[in-house]
């Protein structure tokens, strides 16, 4: 066998290695995000109700006493906790944008100061706010929210609920305006 055949047959053999892989991803250096959760709400009925626990990192949907979903959330890291209480779905927003965390950038678009409190942190000359994007948004207290966003395994957020995604839709779209969200440590 020639020199080049052995290669592409080398390299054959590397990708099928990789793709047959147990192996999911190699460690990186951010955390990686928590399994989405399950829903299942075939048959349920019965009034929303959202439970959120601190200290597993869960939400939990309930219709009427049939628990329909558990999700993965990332509430608020420390200095910016999210209050423990009862509360109640106050405002909805599919594409809410914050007006107070987000960057800094300039011109190009290119990010100058990131994860910044524009009620604190100076702007940078040459610079402009740009906003957090917070999709499926669905306010419970005022400045807190529970939204789509990043869910490490672990308490990360300014205070409001991040969701994964997928699960982020099924809420948004089960919990009206008045849904009762209890948030417990």
């Amino acid at each position: 066998m020639d020199a080049r055949l052995l290669f592409q047959a080398a390299g054959a053999s590397l990708i099928a290695l990789a793709i047959c892989s147990c192996e999911t991803l190699p460690e990186g250096p951010f955390p990686r995000a928590t399994p989405t959760g399950w829903w299942d709400d075939e048959g349920a009925s019965g009034s929303p109700k959202i439970v959120v626990h601190i200290g597993e990192q869960k939400a939990y949907f309930y219709r009427g006493r049939t628990l329909v979903g558990e999700s993965t959330v990332s509430t608020g890291k420390p200095g910016f906790s999210t209050p423990p209480g009862h509360y109640t779905v106050l405002s909805k927003d599919a594409g809410h944008v914050s007006t107070v965390f987000g960057d800094y950038v300039d011109d190009y678009g290119n990010v100058v100061e990131s994860n910044i409190d524009s009620r604190k942190d100076p702007r940078p000359r040459g610079t402009h706010f740009d906003g957090a994007r917070m999709p499926y948004a669905m306010f419970f207290r005022s400045g807190y929210a529970m939204h789509q966003g990043y869910v490490p395994p672990f308490a990360a957020s300014h205070g409001c609920i991040r969701l994964p995604g997928r699960m982020a839709v099924r809420f948004f779209e089960n919990a009206p305006v008045g849904t009762p969200v209890a948030v417990t440590e």
